[in-house]
């Protein structure tokens, strides 16, 4: 299960963590979102130990939706160092694309 991140936990979690991240920002009427959700949870169960995987809730997280630049969801950003190396817009992606990128930066 994906973790869940917020305005209290995201420096702890995603900017300071010395493994790569893999965000996704979704929300709970979003469509998209809720197909590629459970493919969020499968990958955070696959690269335990080498990344991590969480989900922002952009109705409850709105500052940090607004800090990246959130305009269509789901977004999903890759950060590594505390800075964001790559995105996705959409859901149109598959668990294997996700994961190879996301390695790709450990």
């Amino acid at each position: 299960m994906a973790q869940q991140f917020n305005e209290s936990n995201f420096q702890s979690e995603v900017i300071d963590s010395d493994k790569p991240v893999l965000v996704d920002f979704w929300a709970e009427w979003c469509g998209p979102c809720k197909m590629i959700g459970p493919v969020i949870d499968q990958l955070s169960g696959e690269v335990e130990g080498q990344a991590k995987v969480g989900k922002v809730n952009v109705d409850e997280a709105r500052e940090l939706a607004v800090k990246y630049g959130v305009r269509s969801i789901p977004l999903l950003l890759f950060f590594k160092g505390g800075e964001v190396k790559d995105q996705i817009v959409g859901a149109n992606v598959t668990k294997d694309m996700l994961k190879q990128k996301l390695l790709a930066l450990a």
